[in-house]
C-alpha cells in the first residue's frame, strides 16, 4: 500500500519540516507556498491609513508518498513534532492511500516508482 501526505504548515516551520523528513531519510517531497485559512480566519493590516482584512495566511504544502502504514506514522509523527508551536494556525495533515504510481522515466510502477533508485 502507498499512502500520500499532505502537511500544510506555518511559513517559517519548513526548514524545520524538511530536516525532519531528511532525520527519517524520507526522499521524494513536493513543497508549494500556499495559501489558506481555518479557525485563524486571517488578521487585519493597515494599508496606505486603511484597515484591511487579509482572510488568506501564507503556508507552506509538503506532499510526500510513503510505501506503507509504518512509514506514514513514522512520517506524521515527524512533521508534526517539527511544525509544532502550540499556536492556532499550526497546520493541518492528512494522508490518503495512493492506486497507482508510474515512474515516467523508466516506467516502473507501484512501490518501485516511489523508490530512489539511482
Amino acid at each position: 500500500m502507498m499512502i500520500k501526505i499532505d502537511a500544510i504548515v506555518r511559513e517559517e516551520k519548513f526548514e524545520d519540516v524538511k530536516q525532519a523528513l531528511q532525520d527519517i531519510e524520507v526522499n521524494g517531497i513536493t513543497v508549494s507556498q500556499v495559501m489558506g485559512c481555518g479557525a485563524q480566519r486571517g488578521y487585519t493590516e493597515i494599508v496606505r491609513g486603511m484597515e484591511i482584512g487579509i482572510q488568506m495566511r501564507p503556508k507552506i504544502k509538503f506532499e510526500i508518498v510513503v510505501s506503507s502504514e509504518e512509514w506514514e506514522k513514522k512520517t506524521i509523527d515527524a512533521i508534526q513534532k517539527a511544525a509544532y508551536t502550540g499556536e492556532m494556525g499550526d497546520g493541518k495533515i492528512f494522508s490518503y492511500e495512493i492506486r497507482s504510481a508510474l515512474k515516467i522515466r523508466t516506467k516502473e510502477t507501484g512501490y518501485d516508482a516511489i523508490q530512489v533508485t539511482e
